[in-house]
């Protein structure tokens, strides 16, 4: 059977070294890596590493109802910390897929390394799935807000998603 993960990884490899290749938003040192990848609701979701940002991807998995979306179409999806906007795109490797950036571009100053940025993609997955309402998960959140870690200290609007919760 073949990992979505990895062909979603295999298509943006060709993105980067082709229509991605030498731009300036690019950050060398990042190479393109999946993070935390699980089924959901009949989905994969996870975190995808780029050079030029960090999105976190939904792929259809046994969901025969996942729809491609077109570039003026949103999708909404609630996860236990909260409701999220996604957008949509489609290669020809892994299909379609919703995608929610989480930063971009990567800055330098908030992400020194390759470290740091998988340290973020797997925080962003963790408190993806805390709930919102639950006082330990809350806990959880703001001290590790408080740690400079947290990358969804609250539910978040899709703006403060992007922001990585340094706004809302």
């Amino acid at each position: 059977m073949v990992d979505p993960a990895n062909v979603l990884a295999a298509a943006f490899r060709r993105i980067a070294a082709t229509r991605m290749a030498g731009l300036p938003m690019n950050r060398p040192d990042l190479a393109i890596e999946t993070v935390g990848f699980r089924p959901w609701q009949g989905k994969q979701v996870g975190v995808l590493i780029l050079p030029w940002a960090i999105n976190l991807v939904v792929l259809p998995d046994t969901d025969e109802k996942f729809r491609p979306l077109r570039a003026d179409q949103r999708q909404c999806w609630r996860f236990p910390s909260g409701d999220y906007d996604f957008m949509g795109g489609s290669e020809v490797e892994c299909g379609s897929y919703h995608f929610c950036s989480l930063l971009s571009p990567v800055p330098s100053d908030e992400i020194s390394g390759p470290i740091a940025a998988l340290e973020f993609a797997t925080q962003a997955m963790v408190e993806l799935f805390q709930p919102a309402g639950n006082e330990v998960a809350q806990d959880a959140r703001e001290q590790a807000r408080l740690q400079g870690l947290s990358v969804l200290a609250s539910p978040l609007s899709r703006r403060g998603f992007i922001l990585g919760g340094r706004a809302g």
